[in-house]
């Protein structure tokens, strides 16, 4: 481990796996359209791209992607989340590992998309998001694309304010060898404009 609690540790106490799953689920029989992620991510992809879900959670966008027909990776540190993903989707590669030590779970850097959505820079222990970065950015083939959505604002986290700054998240990137290609304020694209509480931002690595 890394020797700090990440910041969603602190507010679940790694219980929340049943919880989670259980709000999703009646937000999509309610009618929300609960896949705008991977709708979002599908868009950059070609056919059958190799994905990593960085803080994949209950696996809810890695099961949709890999039934839109991409190889999807599902990594959390949270147990009690994964349990949910590998009864859902048992078939499908989860592992257990904390972001900031990727590079020790043995992964090939072939991924054509990683994804850290859901706030996952935002909640990780304070000090290693550079690293976690980092770790993400190795995982890419020559032009992949990393893609992220963080909650910039009280009302977008569920935390009484910020921890990461869009400033320094792109400095991060850029040491991390990444260029930043599009950013918007939502899933479904709305387009980012100063002062939006949530962004979606797409980076990417050169293609040699």
């Amino acid at each position: 481990m890394t020797g700090h609690s990440d910041r969603w540790a602190e507010l679940t106490c790694g219980q929340a796996g049943e919880d989670y799953a259980q709000r999703f689920a009646r937000l999509a029989e309610s009618g929300h359209d609960v896949h705008g992620e991977a709708s979002f991510c599908t868009a950059l992809l070609t056919p059958s791209s190799r994905v990593l879900d960085a803080g994949c959670g209950t696996g809810r966008i890695a099961i949709r992607l890999t039934e839109l027909g991409h190889r999807c990776t599902g990594v959390d540190v949270d147990a009690s989340m994964l349990a949910v993903a590998r009864r859902e989707a048992p078939t499908q590669e989860w592992l257990l590992g904390d972001l900031a030590r990727l590079d020790s779970l043995g992964l090939e850097p072939d991924f054509d998309l990683v994804l850290a959505a859901g706030n996952v820079i935002p909640l990780l222990a304070p000090g290693t998001e550079a690293t976690v970065v980092r770790h993400l950015a190795a995982a890419l083939r020559p032009g992949g694309l990393l893609v992220t959505g963080m909650g910039l604002d009280a009302a977008h986290l569920p935390l009484p304010e910020p921890t990461v700054t869009l400033p320094e998240f792109d400095r991060w990137c850029t040491e991390a060898g990444l260029t930043l290609r599009e950013r918007y304020a939502t899933w479904s694209g709305d387009p980012y404009t100063e002062g939006c509480g949530y962004a979606v931002s797409v980076h990417g690595l050169p293609t040699t």
